[in-house]
């Protein structure tokens, strides 16, 4: 499938303007290295959005779900860098999901990001994921090129920032829409998940800023 591996960390953050230089020169150069260093993960993905909010998006990938639950994962949340604390600490609106990718179709990535957030009733998540098994098929839409679903864990999608405040959100879905450019993977928000059979709690548009994989390090 077009994306590897089986569980999924979605983080997504804003930074007052005069902090944006260190924080990203820190993202960039330290940040995301280090967490796809960690046993388990296999890459990452930052985004920056064209028509979306938090201004700041990034996907982390792992062979395993419970790589985000691992020993190796916790031992690098424990032990962050003196610059990584002071970059933590400046994160605004900061969003943070720890789930699993339970569909992924279609062939390859593209270099635009569509999201949706979705609320699964509680006893609606299997006639949701039904639905989503037609709408999450990219066919032969013009600029599509795959499509994702990943199921957060309520458990574990806790803020870094504020994990003692209660997030009514820790349960959404997000479906992750790749496609060649902003236009395209819009237009299908706008038209195939419009109504994709539960509350769309936000929706957004991205670019993509670079990527890193393991090999690569």
């Amino acid at each position: 499938m077009p994306l590897a591996g089986k569980g999924m960390l979605i983080t997504s953050m804003d930074v007052d303007a005069a902090d944006e230089p260190d924080f990203n020169i820190w993202y960039d150069r330290e940040h995301l290295a280090e967490r796809v260093a960690i046993d388990g993960f296999l890459e990452a993905r930052r985004w920056i959005a064209e028509k979306a909010s938090p201004k700041y998006f990034c996907t982390y990938s792992t062979a395993a779900f419970e790589d985000l639950s691992s020993p190796a994962y916790a031992k690098a949340l424990a032990n962050q860098t003196e610059w990584s604390r002071k970059n933590i600490a400046r994160f605004r609106n900061m969003g943070r999901a720890v789930g699993r990718i339970t569909m992924s179709r279609g062939q390859g990535r593209g270099a635009a990001l569509g999201v949706v957030r979705l609320r699964p009733a509680a006893d609606g998540k299997d006639s949701l994921r039904s639905a989503l098994t037609e709408l999450l098929d990219p066919g032969r839409l013009a600029g599509i090129i795959s499509l994702h679903l990943i199921e957060s864990d309520p458990d574990l999608s806790k803020s870094l920032t504020e994990p003692d405040k209660p997030n009514p959100g820790a349960g959404d879905w997000y479906v992750l829409i790749d496609g060649i450019g902003i236009e395209a993977v819009g237009r299908l928000i706008g038209t195939r998940f419009k109504k994709p059979g539960a509350e769309v709690v936000s929706t957004g548009t991205y670019r993509l800023m670079w990527d890193l994989i393991k090999s690569d390090l």
